[in-house]
C-alpha cells in the first residue's frame, strides 16, 4: 500500500512539474488585413509602447515631440473627421509617402483608418513641421489606439491616442 501511495504522489508531482514548466508562451497573434501594404510587419505591433501616450505639442497638435503629431485627433472621429498629419525630420516631403496603420489595443485588430487608402502623399512645411498632409479618417471603434506611421515603407513613429467619440 505504501508503494502505491508513493507512486501516486510521484506521478502527481511529475505531471504538475511538466505542466508548469513549458517554455512556450501563449501570445495573441495579430492578423493583418489582406490588403495591408507588404512592408508592414507583425513584429511592428509587438514593439508598440502603449505607455508612450501622445502629448499636446503646440496648441492643437497632439503627438510625439520632434517626430509626429496630428491636428484633429481631439475631435470626435468615430463617424469621420479631418486630420492634419505633421512630421519632423523629413528631408524631401514632396517625394515622401506616408502610410497610416491603426491598431485597437483591446481587440488587437489592425485597421485602415484613412478613408482613401493606406497611403497618402506628404507636402512641405506647415505649423513648424518639416512635412504635413491633410486626410480624412474614420476610427472604427472607441478605445486606445496605436497609429503606426510609415514613411517610404519604413516605420517612422507610433502615436498612442485614446479615442472615445
Amino acid at each position: 500500500m505504501k508503494l502505491k501511495s508513493m507512486v501516486f504522489i510521484f506521478l502527481s508531482m511529475f505531471f504538475f512539474v511538466v505542466g508548469c514548466s513549458t517554455n512556450e508562451t501563449v501570445e495573441s497573434k495579430v492578423i493583418l488585413p489582406k490588403d495591408i501594404p507588404e512592408f508592414v510587419e507583425e513584429s511592428d505591433f509587438e514593439k508598440i509602447d502603449w505607455d508612450k501616450k501622445a502629448v499636446t505639442l503646440d496648441d492643437n497638435i497632439i503627438g510625439n515631440i520632434n517626430k509626429s503629431g496630428v491636428i484633429g485627433v481631439d475631435m470626435p472621429s468615430l463617424n469621420g473627421q479631418k486630420w492634419m498629419w505633421h512630421l519632423w525630420g523629413i528631408k524631401n516631403p514632396e517625394e515622401t509617402k506616408l502610410t497610416v496603420v491603426g491598431v485597437h489595443r483591446e481587440t488587437g485588430t489592425v485597421h485602415q483608418i484613412l478613408t482613401t487608402g493606406w497611403t497618402i502623399n506628404l507636402a512641405g512645411e506647415n505649423n513648424g513641421a518639416d512635412a504635413h498632409a491633410p486626410s480624412s479618417v474614420k476610427i472604427p471603434k472607441a478605445g486606445e489606439w496605436a497609429i503606426l506611421l510609415y514613411t517610404d515603407e519604413k516605420l517612422f513613429d507610433e502615436l498612442i491616442y485614446e479615442i472615445n467619440e
